[in-house]
């Protein structure tokens, strides 16, 4: 848990779950290590707080109420993150793991996560939860609603302030975006990060938001700027909040911007200081939910 997080995008996060089923970030049979929740666990798995192995997900009950009971940051400035300010305290729910994964009971989400967010305390918050198994989110809000007696007992919907976001980093993932718009959500989101390539044209139906950002870390892939520009363009276009999160460790520039077109240098070790960036890429917008 992290009531102060130095994610740009939000204020705070908490990890119902810790650890996952394995994605395209993390994969050791083959090689493939690249998350930061799993690399931190193959330090920390066993300790207090963490899953005994990051692929062996392990739950934590009480968190989200914990979490809940955070200060309302409305009408307060966010020192470091002025894009954020007018908005509720934005918490990022998973992001040391996913609570979709395959083996986290239905009940227990709609206990931790769902009654969370619908308590007088949590309503207070804006909950951004990020899965890389939205097809599991989509039954899970489908459960949510069929449960005998679900309606008459008035829980069958999904909290307005629970806004439902999916990551993808290469083209061929855009297939989760068509599970995410399954989710009933009031906000639904893109993390197109760690972005390994140029995903191409989105479908941004029903999107509200879509996050962008290169790979950070020792052993980061490039990110190249014209792959980001096409995702905010496609933004514009459809009059969708765009949020450039840091160009990565690794960032390949325009050729008008390094004069090569080939690495920038930037001081920030994940190219997160937006004033090193091309202008034309500083943006981080939110969407502004309803009072």
């Amino acid at each position: 848990m992290a009531e102060h997080t130095p994610i740009e995008w939000c204020d705070s996060a908490v990890n119902p779950v810790m650890g996952c089923d394995g994605c395209e970030l993390w994969m050791p049979d083959r090689g493939v290590e690249h998350c930061y929740a799993g690399q931190i666990h193959k330090i920390r798995a066993g300790n207090p707080g963490y899953a005994d192995a990051f692929l062996e997900p392990k739950t934590f009950a009480g968190r989200m109420a914990k979490a809940a009971r955070w200060s309302d940051l409305r009408g307060k400035p966010r020192p470091g993150k002025p894009w954020l300010d007018g908005l509720p305290r934005l918490i990022f729910v998973s992001d040391m793991g996913d609570a979709l994964s395959r083996d986290v009971p239905f009940e227990f989400l709609r206990d931790e996560v769902i009654g969370a967010a619908r308590s007088a305390a949590g309503q207070r918050h804006v909950w951004m939860w990020l899965t890389k198994q939205p097809h599991r989110m989509a039954e899970f809000a489908r459960w949510l609603a069929d449960r005998p007696g679900a309606r008459l007992a008035g829980d069958d919907t999904w909290p307005a302030n629970l806004w439902a976001g999916t990551s993808l980093t290469e083209a061929k993932y855009k297939p989760r975006i068509r599970h995410l718009q399954a989710v009933p959500a009031a906000v639904r989101f893109l993390s197109v990060e760690p972005m390994i390539e140029d995903v191409g044209a989105l479908d941004l139906g029903g999107i509200a938001l879509v996050i962008v950002g290169g790979e950070s870390g020792p052993a980061a892939r490039p990110c190249s700027v014209p792959w980001l520009l096409n995702v905010k363009r496609q933004c514009e276009a459809a009059a969708v909040s765009f949020f450039c999160k840091q160009l990565g460790s690794v960032p390949r520039s325009l050729p008008t911007y390094a004069g090569d077109g080939s690495g920038m240098h930037l001081s920030d070790k994940k190219g997160g200081d937006w004033r090193e960036w091309p202008e034309h890429l500083r943006v981080r917008q939110m969407p502004r939910p309803s009072p």
